[in-house]
């Protein structure tokens, strides 16, 4: 088991333990659980497992820790809104060098979350790329921008799916496809496009949150794809500043 992995099971099973103690705590305190399971997910710590493990790979790639920003100063200026919070932000001495989102979804509601995320992850790319377009991040390169999203893998995630077609044929690939294949679709997508310059899809379910068992349904998407890119990325930018 390499180091990568061995921190990404890691990263998976406090994300579940997560989830766990703040929806029991909180059912604990109100006398109820949230519907939609909501109370587990606003406490907002569950996904810190993984934006400390892709600070790690920052730190191990030459980055001091002064540069690496995840629990403030992460706001970045849009072009369509004022300002947005990331996940994670590597800014350099006025550099802009890298920008991380992480997302995650888990049942038992799979529909109407899709269209959210999906909505989302392209809205917040849009915005990014018009901004560094008119100059927001002077003097920074092109930043990397990432993007990871967790999913549960149980039966609901891996059903076939209805589409409607009342007016126009959807794309052939959509027929039959689970929201687990939705969401590779959509991930390979916002690499291909240069949307994102890296995504990874992780499926994990919640019976092995002990072990942090996951799979990773593309290659191309896959997380170690996402952490060799993140850190090729980051060392090529040490390795640019250093004196000659």
């Amino acid at each position: 088991m390499d180091k990568h992995d061995e921190r990404l099971r890691a990263a998976i099973s406090h994300f579940w333990n997560t989830r766990d103690k703040q929806a029991e705590s909180q059912g604990l305190v109100t006398g109820l659980k949230d519907a939609g399971l909501r109370s587990a997910v606003t406490g907002g710590k569950h996904l810190d497992g993984f934006v400390g493990l892709c600070r790690m790979i920052l730190l191990e790639a030459g980055l001091p820790d002064a540069n690496v920003f995840w629990s403030n100063k992460v706001e970045l200026p849009g072009y369509f809104r004022a300002e947005k919070s990331w996940d994670l932000l590597a800014v350099v001495d006025g550099h802009l060098l890298a920008v991380m989102e992480f997302k995650a979804q888990v049942g038992p509601s799979f529909g109407n979350n899709f269209n959210n995320r999906t909505e989302e992850v392209l809205g917040n790319a849009t915005d990014l790329w018009a901004a560094y377009r008119e100059g927001a991040f002077k003097p920074s390169q092109r930043p990397w921008l990432g993007y990871v999203f967790i999913l549960e893998d149980c039966p609901k995630s891996q059903a076939a799916v209805r589409v409607s077609q009342p007016h126009y044929k959807v794309f052939p690939e959509f027929i039959g496809a689970s929201y687990a294949k939705r969401y590779e679709i959509l991930l390979l997508r916002l690499v291909r496009e240069r949307l994102y310059d890296s995504a990874s899809l992780i499926l994990t379910k919640k019976r092995e949150a002990n072990t942090g068992e996951y799979t990773c349904p593309c290659e191309e998407i896959s997380f170690l794809n996402f952490v060799t890119s993140l850190s090729a990325h980051a060392m090529a930018f040490v390795k640019m500043r250093e004196p000659t």
